[in-house]
């Protein structure tokens, strides 16, 4: 039986296609952490504007950040964030403000609005830091709040956590990384109060 040249290159095609087929991406997201609405603080009248976050020594995007030690890291290939994880953080960060009441109204650094203060952010890790058989989502996070009238420093405040991980995979870490961002938007609110 002679096959003809056509059926063969399909046949080995749909070989090679199924030898290849790489694993599914999985993206992830951050919780948006619940937060209980403050009444009757200085800033029920005042507008605030978050900035797009800054970052200084991790690069910070929309692929998960891991290391190894402290001059071996890299990305994950089958798992990421479902968008920028400076974007998701502005994001959680005004959303988070907006549910506490703090301020009269939350607006991103998009908006054209004039505000009263703006609330800048510098990240300065952002990561999955595995070490053997134990992992830790790492999140530090400087925050400024600036008085948009006098361009005064009003006040500046890191926070730091390393939240340990269930499993040392990327679905591990975004359960960790959820605890510590739930962690920074409580003390962020505390904070600014």
């Amino acid at each position: 039986m002679k096959i003809s040249k056509p059926l063969a290159f399909i046949i080995i095609l749909i070989g090679l296609l199924g030898c290849t087929k790489e694993p599914a991406l999985k993206v992830y997201s951050l919780d948006t952490p619940t937060v209980t609405a403050v009444y009757g603080n200085r800033y029920k009248n005042k507008s605030i504007k978050v900035t797009y976050p800054q970052s200084l020594k991790d690069k910070v995007s929309q692929k998960m950040n891991f290391s190894y030690s402290s001059i071996d890291s890299g990305n994950y290939q089958n798992s990421e964030w479902s968008n920028n994880m400076r974007k998701l953080l502005q994001g959680t960060f005004v959303e988070v403000l907006d549910e506490s009441k703090l301020f009269k109204v939350v607006l991103s650094d998009t908006s054209t609005v004039k505000e009263d203060y703006r609330l800048e952010s510098t990240i300065f890790a952002f990561q999955h830091r595995v070490r053997g058989e134990h992992s830790n989502a790492v999140v530090s996070i400087q925050f400024n709040l600036i008085n948009t009238e006098t361009g005064n420093l009003v006040k500046s405040k890191r926070f730091s956590y390393s939240e340990s991980t269930p499993t040392t995979d990327a679905k591990g870490y975004v359960s960790a990384t959820n605890v510590a961002v739930s962690k920074l938007s409580s003390d962020l609110m505390d904070w600014l109060k």
